[in-house]
């Protein structure tokens, strides 16, 4: 029996869509009291054994605290560095309920509690406070979502080792909903057009303001839609789309190259599907816009 769960919209997207704006007020924790970095890597969340993490924010006293979205507890998790700890169990009724009751909670600690209100790179979005809804979490769902992404995790991990340019690690973005890890040629981008649903352009000019590679896994999340791997290059060179690929195919509603996630799952060997994926659309990528491939890449080994 595959290691890799099964994932679907028929049986998971209500869970996925609570876990994606949950994650979302996360995020958007880090967005208001932590200072920027480029290309706005200390907002994404980081993937743990658990579920998926916020990095340490500052907090007054000299403390710092994390907030963690628990798949195994079923709750929003905040640790403080005073010993402070507190559950919020994510099957709050509604997104309303849970975003009132984790902006309490954080005020309960004496922590920073203010962040935007409204959720970013979803079409029509309700503010988190208006969100009223009946709100479904099945906790066989989550725990399929948590079981994809340890299933996939070290095959990223290993694809990211074989870089040594300037890359990012293998990280979670809370706005799309998506595991991704991105790699760079150096060399400046022309502006991104921008144009994201609920996003600043200026954030994404940053986000692209030079060559960039990602891969990653979008699970839909308020997205009714089946979960896939994805791989794309900006600028797109000449030839990218008809480039042949090991697996799946280029989507022009997308313009990048998707791979189901329900044919990795239930391939003889899910990993090296994946890892075929990830390689060949990343050499596509590289080879086409000419990087300089013998400077950026090795053998993901220790030294």
């Amino acid at each position: 029996m595959s290691r890799w769960p099964e994932l679907t919209v028929d049986h998971d997207h209500e869970t996925l869509a609570v876990l994606h704006l949950a994650s979302q007020m996360l995020g958007k924790v880090r967005v208001a009291h932590a200072p920027w970095t480029n290309h706005g890597w200390h907002v994404a969340l980081q993937p743990n054994a658990r579920g998926l993490a916020t990095l340490p924010t500052a907090a007054s006293g000299g403390r710092t605290f994390t907030l963690t979205l628990d798949l195994c507890r079923h709750a929003i998790v905040l640790w403080v560095s005073d010993g402070g700890r507190e559950e919020l169990p994510l099957n709050a009724g509604s997104i309303a309920a849970l975003h009132r009751r984790l902006i309490a909670m954080l005020d309960r600690h004496g922590l920073p509690s203010t962040f935007n209100g409204v959720p970013n790179e979803i079409p029509d979005a309700l503010p988190f406070a208006d969100d009223n809804q009946p709100r479904n979490y099945d906790r066989a769902s989550a725990e399929r979502f948590r079981g994809a992404l340890a299933a996939m995790m070290p095959v990223f991990a290993r694809f990211r080792a074989g870089f040594i340019g300037k890359a990012s690690p293998v990280h979670f973005w809370w706005g799309s909903f998506d595991l991704a890890t991105s790699r760079f040629s150096g060399r400046m981008a022309p502006n991104h057009p921008g144009g994201v649903p609920g996003l600043p352009d200026r954030i994404t000019r940053e986000a692209y303001s030079h060559e960039v590679t990602s891969a990653g896994f979008w699970a839909g999340g308020a997205t009714a839609a089946e979960p896939f791997f994805y791989s794309y290059i900006y600028p797109e060179p000449e030839g990218y789309r008809t480039a042949k690929v090991a697996h799946g195919h280029f989507d022009e509603t997308y313009s990048e190259f998707v791979l189901p996630f329900a044919d990795v799952q239930a391939a003889d060997d899910p990993d090296r599907m994946l890892a075929e994926f990830l390689h060949s659309t990343y050499d596509a990528a590289a080879n086409l816009a000419k990087w300089d491939r013998a400077a950026f890449e090795r053998e993901p080994v220790a030294p």
